[in-house]
C-alpha cells in the first residue's frame, strides 16, 4: 500500500466503525474539542465520558470557565487526576479572554502559548475543530505508525518522536483531515490496541510490517524499567465532636496542586508535634491507622493515617486556606481520590479500627 492509500483506507474504515457517538464530536466547537483533549491526555475515554459532560454543563464556554474560581474547576475534576490540566484549563481560560477576545485562537503558534498546550494536542484541536492540515502525535497515534511502520525505540526519545512526526505529517490527506485525525485516533483506541490488537479487522493489516514480522506484542518499544522511589507521610485527620475533619489547601503546584487535603507530616511523631503547636496541648487521643498506598507516575506513596480526636474545648483557626469539611456535604472542596476515600472510610469508623 503506498502513502496515498492509508488515508482513503482510514477514512473508509471510519466511516462505518468509527466512534461517532462520542460527545465531543457532536456539536463540534474549537473549546468543546479543547476541553476533551486536555481530560483525555493519559486517561481513557470511558473515565472522561461522566467528568465531560458535568464540566460543559457547568463551564459551556471560555468566559463562563474564566469567571469562576478555581476551587469550582478543582471540584469538579476531583478523581480525575493530573491535576495540573485543570489548572492549566482555567488559566489558559483567562488568558484567552485576555489575549484573544473570548475565543480559543486558531493557530498553533497561539495556542501553544497557553499552558498545557503542546504541539499534538494544538494539532488535535486545529484539525478536529477548524478542519487545518495539522498531525497529532497521542499514544493511539504513536501506536500505529510504530506497528505499521517496525519503528525500532521507545516513542518517548527525541529521534523516535522526529522520525513519527514526519509520518504522522505525511499521511495527512488535503482534504478531510478532521475524519482522518478522528479515524487514526479511533484505530489506535479500538483495534490497534496495547495488549492483543484486533489485527484482523484493521484496514492497514496487509502493509502492517509489524503484523507481517509478528511483532505486534513488541511495538512500540516499552519506556525502560525504572524503580519507582517510596516515600512516607502521616496524614492527620483531626476530627471534631460533630463528625467534621480539618482541611487545608495545599500549595498551586506540585501533586495535588490547589485541592484540599488534611495537613500532612513526615510521620506520626510530626503529626503529634503540628497538633501541639495549633492547639497548645497534647493530644487526648491518637491512633495511628492502617497505611493506604497510592502510586503517582514518578514515586509511591504510603499514606499512614492518624486520627486526632478532637475535644470540645480544642481549637484549631479557619483561616482562607482552611476549613472544617463533613463527609457528604453538597458544597464539598476539590478532594484528592486517596483522600476521599480516606474521609469516606473515616466516616464510618469509629477511630480505634483500621480503615
Amino acid at each position: 500500500m503506498s502513502r496515498d492509500d492509508v488515508a482513503p483506507k482510514l477514512l473508509a474504515w471510519y466511516a462505518r466503525h468509527g466512534r461517532h457517538e462520542l460527545p465531543w464530536r457532536k456539536q463540534i466547537t474549537p473549546y468543546r474539542v479543547w476541553v476533551s483533549e486536555i481530560m483525555l491526555q493519559q486517561t481513557q475515554v470511558a473515565t472522561v465520558l461522566p467528568y465531560y459532560d458535568r464540566f460543559l454543563q457547568k463551564f459551556p464556554d471560555e468566559a463562563t470557565l474564566a469567571d469562576v474560581p478555581l476551587d469550582a474547576v478543582l471540584q469538579l475534576w476531583s478523581g480525575l487526576g493530573y491535576y495540573a490540566r485543570a489548572r492549566n484549563l482555567h488559566r489558559s481560560a483567562r488568558l484567552i479572554c485576555e489575549r484573544h477576545d473570548g475565543h480559543l485562537p486558531l493557530e498553533r503558534g497561539a495556542l501553544c502559548a497557553l499552558p498545557g498546550i503542546a504541539r499534538s494536542t494544538a494539532g488535535a484541536i486545529l484539525s478536529l475543530a477548524a478542519g487545518q492540515r495539522e498531525a497529532i502525535l497521542d499514544g493511539n497515534v504513536k501506536r500505529v505508525l510504530c506497528r505499521y511502520h517496525a519503528v525500532e525505540g521507545w516513542p518517548g526519545t527525541a529521534p523516535v518522536l522526529r522520525q513519527l512526526w514526519s509520518l504522522a505529517e505525511s499521511y495527512m490527506p488535503r482534504h478531510q483531515v478532521a475524519d482522518y485525525t478522528q479515524a487514526i485516533m479511533d484505530l489506535g483506541a479500538t483495534l490497534c490496541t496495547r495488549h492483543q490488537p484486533a489485527c484482523g479487522e484493521c484496514p492497514l493489516r496487509a502493509t502492517c510490517l509489524a503484523r507481517a514480522t509478528g511483532r505486534t506484542q513488541d511495538l512500540p518499544a516499552p519506556r525502560p524499567r525504572r524503580k519507582l522511589p517510596l516515600r512516607n507521610k502521616a496524614f492527620l485527620f483531626l476530627r471534631r465532636e460533630d463528625g467534621a475533619i480539618f482541611l487545608q489547601r495545599r500549595p498551586p503546584v506540585g501533586i495535588w496542586g490547589g485541592l484540599w487535603s488534611v495537613p500532612e507530616c513526615a510521620s506520626p511523631v510530626e503529626a503529634e508535634a503540628w497538633y501541639l503547636a495549633q492547639t497548645g496541648h497534647v493530644p487526648v487521643t491518637m491512633h495511628c491507622l492502617e497505611p493506604v498506598q497510592h502510586t503517582f507516575t514518578h514515586f509511591r506513596l504510603t499514606m499512614t493515617p492518624v486520627l486526632i480526636e478532637l475535644a470540645a474545648a480544642s481549637r484549631v483557626m479557619e483561616g482562607e486556606d482552611s476549613l472544617w469539611y463533613k463527609h457528604g456535604q453538597t458544597d464539598a472542596p476539590g478532594l484528592p481520590t486517596p483522600v476521599a476515600r480516606l474521609l469516606s472510610s473515616l466516616s464510618n469508623n469509629s477511630g480505634n479500627t483500621p480503615l
